[in-house]
């Protein structure tokens, strides 16, 4: 199995909850894993102003994602930080650019799955998710969430990210706070969630 988990990370939370998901994929025996970042569009100044070039450069090592990347996974996992309800502008472009693979119907009956963060509690977490999802099921995708399975969900305990439709954070209104330990063990779930069940389809045709 190939999984691909993409994502965009401004200050570096979904960039920590991308790589948990890498774990968890990676903990599935045969499946080949790889971490990948949409392009930037923001100028170099505009990102300076935002006290963001640090936190990107310390993700320079990641390749920048194409559109034929996405097409040879069995399963990705989406990244991205909310915007007002809604995925990052980086994100809506990148997938702005994949109607090539909708015309070949390249997506179809691959697995997908979204992972995001938000500034505070009730920040539009879950309407980024299932916003996101549209994409996905307009390319022909079966979507995977985070299933009740993953008990650190159900606790409160703490203030912590996740819902049943992904794993999730809360990074603050100044970005001081990075993912939590149940939060990241949410991302590694469904990373062998999403895993396992292009497991369980690998050879599976449609149509």
């Amino acid at each position: 199995m190939k999984i691909l988990v993409v994502y965009y990370s401004m200050y570096g939370h979904v960039y920590q909850m991308a790589e948990a998901a890498v774990e968890g994929a990676k903990s599935v025996p045969g499946a080949e894993v790889s971490l990948k970042r949409v392009p930037e569009t923001l100028p170099h100044e505009i990102l300076k102003s935002m006290g963001a070039v640090d936190t990107q450069k310390a993700q320079a090592w990641v390749q920048v994602c194409t559109t034929d990347d996405l097409a040879a996974a069995d399963a990705i996992i989406f990244g991205t930080p909310t915007r007002f309800g809604n995925m990052c502008g980086q994100m809506r472009q990148f997938l702005d650019s994949t109607g090539g693979l909708w015309l070949k119907g390249a997506l179809t009956g691959k697995i997908g799955s979204v992972m995001v963060s938000s500034a505070t509690q009730h920040g539009g977490q879950e309407s980024t998710i299932l916003s996101f999802h549209t994409t996905l099921l307009h390319h022909g995708m079966i979507i995977a969430g985070l299933p009740y399975s993953f008990q650190g969900q159900t606790g409160f305990s703490e203030v912590s990210g996740g819902s049943p439709y992904g794993a999730t954070t809360i990074a603050g209104g100044h970005g001081e706070r990075m993912p939590s330990k149940n939060e990241l063990e949410a991302a590694r779930y469904q990373g062998r969630y999403v895993t396992r069940l292009a497991e369980r389809l690998a050879g599976f045709k449609v149509g």
